[in-house]
């Protein structure tokens, strides 16, 4: 007679129970997948600042390897990187400030004719519009900006404002600790491991290093040359605040794929108020080709050996990120999902390896 154990033990021996082993420690991962998720964004006001200190730490640490590579005091190469960066963020932000006040009665005059240019347009153009559709749309657009709703989004915007203050603080401190003391934060953090694991995690954070700051860096070139390109077009074309638009536009190519986009569909507004719908559309054309520049050429030459992800990856987990924490998220999906993407692949590996001209026992910042 067959035993009861043997029986139980026989149901979990074929490929059925198998798979069922297998889709039982699949939800099990899930599940405590999701929990870290949720718990995160209980605490996004803690986790995001630390989240960009850690990209921003990646991406100037090469910064702080040259000057102590000259004989600065790390002290002292730390604290000059870090003001030079403050300095370049503080002197961008006062440029848009001072440029906007100086141009916005400029926009403000040339709204009205802009205006009537695209009422004009609306009435006459391709597609007609009557004046009751449009006397229609502007009628519900002012009822939401006089409607209690809006005054209750003003509020949580005060709210956020000083949430996001409170995480540029945060994120500063944070920043300028991983710059110092990067070594040995992550020595005391990999120190947790069994010994036998610590090689693996040492190379995983130096490849996760070389790919946020590649990343950061890469990204920076691409939406530079998105800025530089559509800021000199509002520029020659005399559409006010070009500068401030284009700034935007390099802010915006730090949300890929869909960043650069939002982004000049601003430059775009701008242009029809202020130009006229044919200069907006010479404004969107140039949107248009910068973004095709952008994913078929600058990304694929700039980050193509970093960021080794399909494009579709990448819109999925900015839609991911979008849902669980809006803008922030969008910013935050790609590099997240790359090192993750990188401490994969680095933990499956046969052998803990050195990376790409990493020296496996050499401490990234």
């Amino acid at each position: 007679m067959t035993e009861p154990r043997t029986r139980i033990a026989d149901l979990w021996s074929d490929g059925l129970g198998r798979a069922s082993i297998r889709s039982v420690q699949a939800l099990t991962v899930a599940a405590l997948a999701w929990a870290i998720i949720w718990a995160a964004t209980r605490v996004s006001l803690v986790i995001i600042p630390v989240l960009i200190a850690v990209i921003l730490a990646a991406a100037i640490s090469p910064l702080v390897r040259w000057l102590t590579g000259r004989s600065w005091p790390r002290a002292l190469a730390v604290v000059a990187s870090f003001v030079a960066i403050l300095a370049v963020v503080g002197g961008i932000v006062t440029g848009i400030v001072v440029l906007v006040s100086n141009q916005w009665a400029e926009l403000s005059a040339r709204a009205a004719t802009g205006i009537d240019q695209l009422h004009s347009f609306l009435n006459n153009g391709p597609v007609p519009v009557s004046d009751q559709q449009i006397t229609a749309a502007v009628n519900s657009v002012r009822e939401f900006f006089t409607s209690s709703s809006f005054g209750a989004e003003a509020l949580t915007g005060a709210r956020t404002v000083g949430e996001i203050f409170t995480g540029a603080v945060l994120m500063a401190v944070t920043l300028f600790f991983f710059l110092k003391d990067g070594p040995e934060i992550r020595t005391f953090l990999i120190g947790f491991l069994p010994a036998d694991h610590r090689a693996k995690a040492r190379l995983a954070a130096d490849r996760s290093t070389v790919v946020l700051g590649g990343y950061v860096r890469g990204t920076a070139i691409v939406a530079a040359i998105d800025g530089l390109v559509v800021g000199i077009t509002l520029a020659i074309m005399g559409v006010p605040l070009a500068l401030p638009l284009g700034v935007f536009i390099f802010m915006g190519g730090f949300i890929p794929i869909v960043g650069a986009t939002v982004a000049g569909t601003l430059a775009i507004a701008v242009a029809l108020i202020s130009n006229g719908p044919v200069q907006a559309l010479i404004v969107l054309a140039v949107v248009i080709g910068v973004n095709q520049l952008e994913h078929h050429f600058l990304q694929p030459v700039l980050m193509g050996k970093v960021l080794s992800i399909h494009g579709l990856a990448i819109l999925l987990v900015l839609a991911a990120g979008t849902l669980l924490a809006g803008i922030v998220g969008a910013l935050l999906a790609v590099p997240v999902s790359a090192v993750a993407w990188t401490v994969l692949k680095t933990w499956s590996g046969p052998d803990p390896l050195p990376g790409p001209g990493l020296p496996a026992d050499e401490p990234l910042e």
